[in-house]
């Protein structure tokens, strides 16, 4: 089953590349993996998407919080989440097929960012599931370039992540 892991690490150097090790020594795949600041310049919230039965990903928690760098782990799929990924896709928008594509990323609720003669470039934000389907909904040689940033979440209601 897929997890969604959402950590406090501290920033510093090398961190990630132990957590990553982490995953890599023990033979754990990392599906998605994004990592920014927080609002403590000295806390870092990793955000990771991995698959496996509940003793692996329970395995994998605690191995995570034996690591000096690691503050707080939880699994977001434990609770209510909201879960969002932001895509960046290139498409082919000439003639007929450029009032379509509008049309396509109208009802998917993205925004056209960047336009060319013979492009569009399309932001869509959401779970993975309606980037996927927008992907689908397309013809395939109407895709020139696709850049995904991975999951990030956070918990409904009054759940935090904090120190």
């Amino acid at each position: 089953m897929r997890h969604i892991l959402s950590i406090l690490i501290e920033n510093e150097a090398g961190a990630l590349s132990r957590v990553a090790g982490l995953f890599s020594a023990r033979a754990y795949n990392i599906e998605s993996l994004s990592v920014a600041p927080t609002e403590d310049a000295t806390l870092s919230r990793m955000t990771i998407v991995t698959s496996g039965s509940d003793d692996v990903i329970e395995q994998i928690t605690k191995q995570l919080n034996k690591l000096i760098e690691v503050v707080k782990v939880i699994d977001l799929n434990e609770s209510d989440h909201i879960e969002r990924e932001l895509m960046l896709i290139k498409v082919r928008a000439t003639g007929k097929d450029r009032e379509e594509m509008k049309r396509m990323a109208d009802i998917f609720r993205g925004r056209i960012i960047d336009v060319t003669e013979k492009t569009y470039t399309i932001e869509l934000t959401g779970p993975g599931e309606k980037l996927n389907a927008f992907i689908e909904a397309l013809d395939r040689t109407a895709i020139l370039e696709t850049v995904r940033t991975g999951a990030s979440g956070i918990g409904r209601g009054e759940r935090i992540l904090k120190i």
